[in-house]
């Protein structure tokens, strides 16, 4: 019932993007923590797994090496679906036996995307492609990513919900933007979301990070 992706980009910045035809897919399924890497947790979900993983990367085990850990110690496994990205760049995916639908994943150059319930089974690997010759902020790259399932079928059904977070830096995500229920296109949702977000993204850093120097914020009184 689900799509997604997760990446690292030449700058450092770690993220995730993510569709279902469930809702608030992007609350029970992404896991990001900066400096550490990215989870994805899928299919029958079990959002502990996302923390669980995270915790291995950050004792400083690679994303493989994490992963397997996991899947050889948690129950049930054989019903998810987990995507790794490490703040390396390495990577990681599993899909369980009793995934649903028509299942897979495939890794690239510093992402990792997979499935399930797809329309077709080269969608994890579009969005491997798709987002190698993105170009952009990873959030644009993303995105991409997203678009070229959606344009390949996407899910097996009507899709509902998206989400794309990133970390960089801050110690926080820079960018968390969520379509949690629409009975529209939810990608493309998403990307008037990131649209309006992405020129204001920086600012709303510097407003955390350095306030004296933070631009206006655009409301009166504050000019």
């Amino acid at each position: 019932m689900t799509f997604s992706i997760v990446a690292r980009d030449a700058s450092g910045a770690i993220g995730s993007a993510i569709c279902s035809s469930s809702p608030a897919v992007a609350a029970r399924c992404v896991h990001l923590a900066d400096g550490v890497g990215g989870v994805n947790s899928q299919n029958v979900t079990d959002p502990r797994l996302g923390p669980a993983v995270l915790d291995r990367l950050r004792a400083g085990m690679p994303a493989g090496d994490a992963l397997r850990a996991e899947t050889d110690a948690a129950p049930d496994v054989e019903f998810r679906q987990l995507l790794v990205i490490d703040a390396r760049g390495g990577t990681g995916a599993y899909s369980g036996a009793r995934a649903l639908g028509l299942f897979g994943h495939a890794v690239g150059d510093g992402t990792a995307a997979g499935g399930n319930m797809l329309a077709s089974a080269d969608i994890p690997q579009l969005m491997v492609e798709a987002f190698a010759v993105a170009t952009g902020d990873l959030e644009v790259r993303l995105l991409s990513a997203m678009t070229a399932a959606m344009a390949a079928g996407g899910e097996a059904g009507p899709v509902h919900s998206a989400g794309l977070s990133v970390v960089r830096e801050a110690g926080w995500r820079v960018t968390d933007l969520r379509v949690d229920w629409t009975d529209g296109d939810p990608v493309a949702e998403l990307g008037g979301l990131l649209d309006r977000w992405l020129p204001q993204r920086d600012a709303y850093v510097t407003r955390a990070l350095a306030p004296a120097a933070a631009p206006s914020y655009g409301v009166p009184g504050d000019e």
